[in-house]
């Protein structure tokens, strides 16, 4: 673990300094990786190198949230990628949505593990509880026509939302139709052909 250590102080991320921060990241892997035997939170061949692939991939998008932050929503969170990850690193109001019940239930032991406050929400989307975010994310959770339309029942004036994506970005976005919105696009730090997608301003054209 103190070469996995060594790999966050190298981000220059001041936010991932703490002893207490590295250590809930600790709890968190060994979780995973123990609770990944049993069910399908990640592909198994991740697990190795989940500090890469899973907290650095979810780390980077601290630097681009608001402060204050009121309402953090997560869509689909899974393994708790980027959701989690981000409460365990202090991130605030943080919200949960995720329908498998054994995902969930794997979500909440992390909170208990780490003795990090955050809300799982065990539903579908669509059932969620309206909740006025000031930023919505989703990892590996669906191409970005299907996420905007998850998305916008969060979203307010201010809000924004952040999609990890991969090298086939630019043909899901040729897909989106029916949205205005203002798109920023910012580099990954784990693969070069990746980017964090940014949408603000979301609204449907006539």
């Amino acid at each position: 673990m103190c070469g996995q250590r060594k790999m966050l102080h190298n981000l220059s991320l001041p936010f991932l300094v703490s002893r207490e921060t590295l250590d809930r990241l600790e709890i968190y892997l060994d979780l995973l990786s123990r609770w990944n035997q049993r069910i399908n939170l990640v592909g198994k061949s991740t697990v190795p190198d989940g500090l890469q692939r899973h907290i650095i991939d979810s780390a980077q998008l601290f630097s681009l949230l608001p402060a204050p932050l009121t309402c953090f929503v997560d869509m689909g969170s899974g393994a708790g990628l980027p959701g989690a990850v981000l409460a365990l690193m202090g991130v605030e109001n943080v919200h949960l949505v995720e329908s498998d019940k054994r995902k969930a239930a794997f979500l909440q032991e992390v909170g208990r593990e780490t003795g990090i406050s955050f809300q799982v929400h065990h539903c579908r989307i669509e059932a969620a509880p309206p909740l006025a975010a000031d930023v919505v994310t989703a990892r590996a959770l669906a191409p970005l026509p299907l996420l905007l339309e998850y998305a916008s029942r969060f979203l307010h004036t201010n809000s924004f939302c952040l999609f990890p994506k991969g090298a086939n970005y630019i043909k899901e976005l040729d897909e989106v139709t029916g949205w205005d919105y203002t798109l920023e696009r910012h580099p990954s730090v784990t693969h070069p052909e990746s980017v964090i997608l940014q949408f603000s301003h979301l609204r449907r054209t006539p």
